[in-house]
């Protein structure tokens, strides 16, 4: 199985998509219209997130074996420390490399229900993420990566601290992060110089989200926890109410924020797709990332 790393490595800018596990078959049916529809264009790789809950972590796992077994594309798995002892991480990581699987995104979790609450580890499980990166290495030959926060994690302190605590994950044996939503690529940049700062090189990715709606909008600003830029806003609020002229305005924001990104020398765009394909289609597109056999 190739790795993730291996996929970044050679010339020009590469994506790889995100999707999140069905909850039904109806979902199932729209996930693999979405992956089938974005298989021909060759993203590096792509990643199914792992729930808190039981019947979402089931999806993860059924789902990423299909990928493995049944497609093209490099998957790769997440997996948290939410709500799980060791052993079952054990279980779970054994599960990963017996149908293929070599990529993990190794992540703390968020509290269940509340994103901001109180964090409380499993009494035979891990606290850091961290410890689970160890935990993947121990347990085989294994590409890993872990989070990254553009605007630092809700519970850091400050940059500085975060960036700390970023590093140390980098360290503990991960390959590659993955930064959470942000507004501009300025902001993705200074997360970027702050870790090269540490004399850590271990290449940090920016996550995208294509703005279509003014959900999507709001929805990157509550999950990148800052304000979007005035400049943005000014473009897209005023469309609010004609989705058609939102959607174009939203797509030249995110193609744009793109191109300064890979103008910078970013080497992966890591695209958050809500299970639909056709806006991240029309973005790569624009950039010219589609493989002339697509």
């Amino acid at each position: 199985m190739t790795s993730v790393i291996e996929r970044l490595r050679g010339d020009g800018p590469k994506f790889s998509i995100e999707f999140f596990p069905p909850r039904d078959m109806a979902d199932e049916a729209v996930l693999w219209k979405a992956i089938r529809e974005l298989e021909p264009y060759d993203p590096a790789y792509m990643s199914i997130t792992y729930g808190a809950g039981g019947s979402s972590r089931d999806g993860t796992v059924r789902s990423i074996a299909r990928v493995a077994t049944e497609t093209t594309l490099v998957p790769m798995a997440h997996l948290t420390a939410v709500n799980h002892s060791v052993a079952e991480l054990r279980n779970v990581i054994g599960w990963y490399a017996s149908v293929g699987v070599r990529n993990i995104l190794a992540l703390r979790g968020d509290p269940p229900g509340d994103v901001y609450g109180e964090w409380i580890p499993h009494p035979e499980g891990l606290t850091y993420a961290e410890e689970l990166v160890q935990l993947v290495r121990e347990l085989g030959d294994f590409c890993v990566g872990v989070s990254a926060y553009t605007y630092g994690h809700p519970r850091s302190a400050d940059l500085e601290s975060d960036t700390k605590y970023l590093v140390r994950k980098l360290r503990a044996g991960a390959d590659f992060a993955i930064a959470q939503l942000f507004h501009d690529p300025e902001d993705f940049l200074r997360l970027r110089d702050r870790v090269a700062a540490t004399g850590c090189d271990v290449p940090v990715l920016p996550g995208v989200m294509p703005l279509t709606t003014m959900r999507t909008l709001q929805t990157t600003i509550k999950l990148s926890g800052a304000p979007a830029p005035r400049k943005v806003l000014d473009r897209l609020e005023p469309l609010a109410d004609d989705p058609k002229a939102f959607r174009a305005a939203g797509i030249d924001v995110t193609t744009e924020l793109c191109e300064k990104l890979i103008a910078e020398g970013v080497p992966n765009l890591h695209f958050y797709t809500f299970n639909r394909s056709k806006a991240t289609r029309e973005v790569i597109a624009r950039l010219g990332l589609v493989p002339a056999r697509a």
